[in-house]
Order: structure tokens, then sequence, then C-alpha cells
């Protein structure tokens, strides 16, 4: 399977990919550029990113923001099942989640906070794990159908993502209901520019607010701060063009926003959990080459070639 996959090349202008697929080989550590969902079902298998291995557990759900790195290893029937969303519709006809306090935490936050490198795991109970497995096996199906069903799709999205909120643990913290305005305008402000040099005085001037208060009201809706999420979108913006682009390293910092290279490659570490420079080797050191394995092995790589056509789903707001 490629070292990295880009959404480019994997959803053509889709917003969703989902595939159910059963491990038995290792999947070497890649990178993405968009948000991918797994949700860990029966069999045996190791999880490995930036923070080292684990053991993986039926019911684990890990989210990675776009940027972040992972790998499976030691898999026997393993089953794992993905549903990733294009990081353009997520900022786009997929945007409206994030006003939805359950989803925001799971997609957004949780993955954002500080020290994951983008990698968040929970856990859901086994009922909810197999019920979202089986939702993703047929949101699969409906992206693989001849007849475009866009709203089909946008519904079974919503559906697995229903599921896998409703069965995390009811005690968790949730944020308030409603994104405050001040909130929404200065996210969309940095999104629309992040490689502005930005200062929270400027943020908070902007929508007419004290500084201090705007910094509370970002951590209680954002779970950052204003200047903390900025770094976190640069970051995978950074990633983006690492592995996409022959730009170097000191340029793919400056394009976002970090023009010191020694600051640069300090702040990507510290986010993403590799140098930018090792990032790019990592992202692309198996460009083009594949795991000799049975069929198994490759069952995730045809899975998301056999998506490349994933419908559009009508903006949502």
């Amino acid at each position: 399977m490629p070292a990295t996959l880009h959404e480019h090349a994997l959803f053509a202008g889709g917003p969703v990919l989902a595939g159910v697929h059963h491990l038995n080989p290792d999947i070497e550590p890649h990178a993405h550029d968009f948000l991918e969902i797994a949700v860990i079902g029966t069999g045996h298998g190791r999880h490995v990113t930036s923070q080292g291995e684990r053991p993986l557990r039926r019911g684990e759900v890990i989210v990675l923001r776009p940027g972040a790195w992972h790998g499976f290893r030691d898999c026997t029937d393993l089953t794992v099942a993905n549903c990733c969303l294009s990081a353009q519709a997520l900022r786009a006809e997929l945007a409206a989640l994030y006003d939805i306090p359950m989803l925001r935490r799971m997609l957004w936050t949780d993955p954002a906070a500080s020290g994951t490198h983008g990698v968040a795991v929970t856990n859901v109970d086994p009922a909810a794990a197999e019920e979202a497995i089986a939702e993703i096996g047929l949101l699969e199906r409906d992206l693989g159908a001849d007849q475009r069903r866009p709203g089909r799709v946008l519904g079974r999205l919503v559906t697995v993502l229903g599921v896998l909120a409703d069965g995390r643990d009811p005690e968790q913290p949730t944020f308030e209901s409603a994104v405050h305005p001040a909130v929404a305008a200065t996210i969309a402000r940095l999104e629309a520019a992040p490689a502005h040099p930005w200062r929270l005085d400027d943020l908070a001037q902007a929508v007419n607010l004290d500084p201090a208060y705007l910094g509370r009201l970002f951590r209680q809706y954002a779970g950052l701060t204003p200047l903390g999420f900025l770094a976190r979108l640069r970051a995978e913006r950074a990633a983006t063009l690492l592995a996409h682009s022959s730009l170097p390293a000191a340029r793919v910092g400056a394009a976002v926003g970090w023009d010191d290279p020694t600051y640069f490659a300090r702040r990507f570490r510290a986010l993403v959990g590799l140098t930018p420079t090792e990032y790019r080797r990592r992202s692309r050191s198996a460009t083009h080459t594949q795991l000799s394995a049975p069929a198994e092995a490759t069952d995730e790589r045809r899975s998301h070639d056999a998506h490349s056509a994933a419908p559009h789903l009508p903006r949502v707001r």
C-alpha cells in the first residue's frame, strides 16, 4: 500500500470514502491529507503512531486529523472499518458537522488537542462498534453503486458518526451546543489565511471582544486557544505541502506562516510527531511500493481505488 494517501487522488472531488477491511499482514505507517476514522472490530494487531506501538482492542475508535500518520503491525484477522472525510469537504459541505457538539469533539477537538499529534483514540462498547462497522459496510456499498445517491450517502455518514458518538463514555464532557458567533468568525478568518501573522489582539478586535474573553470562548468551543488552533491548522497545511510538493522544507514553513525554518521544524515536530524532513521521507519512502503479501494485504488499497469516483454530497449549509 502506498505510504502516502492523497485526497486528490482518492476522493476525486467527492467528500467520503469507506471500507471494511480484514488485515493479516502489516500495513506500513502512512500519512494522509484527509480525516480518517478507523473502528476496530474482532481480531488482533498493534497500532503504530508517533506515540509508539500498542495493542489494539475491539471497540476502539481511532480518529486522525489531516497530516497525522499511523500503521498496523502483527495483524491476525483484524477487522478495521474506515470512514474517511475529505479535508476540503470538512471546510465546505460537511462544515455543519462542527455545529454538533458530540461530532465537534470527535472530529476536531480531541485529535487536535495538545500532545496528540493529530491522533485521538477512544472506546465504544462492542455492540456500538459492530453496528458502526456494519453501517460503514453499507456506506461502502452505497458509494460503489452505479447510481449516485448523495442523499443516502449523507444519511449513512451521519448514522455512522451518530452510532460512534452515542457509544462513547456518557461521562465525557461535552462542549456547548451552539458555537459562539465570534469563535465561528475567528475560525473562518484563520482558515482563510493561515499564513497571515495573526495576533490575538487583532483577532479579538475583528470580533469586538476583549482578547482574554475571546481566548476563553475559543477554549470552550474549540478546545484550543486561537493561536493554538492556528498552529494546528498550519501544521496540517504544511503536512499536505510536504507530501504533495517538492518545495524545500523552509519554503513550506514560510508558505504556511512560519518564516523561521528552525521554529517551523520545532513547531511541526511538536504538533505532528516528526520533523518536516522525517515526515516527507516517511510519506514518500514507499510511494511506488506495495507490501509483498497475499490478497488480504491489498484490501484497503483496492477499496480506496474502487471508490475514486465517490459521489458529491449536497451542501448541508
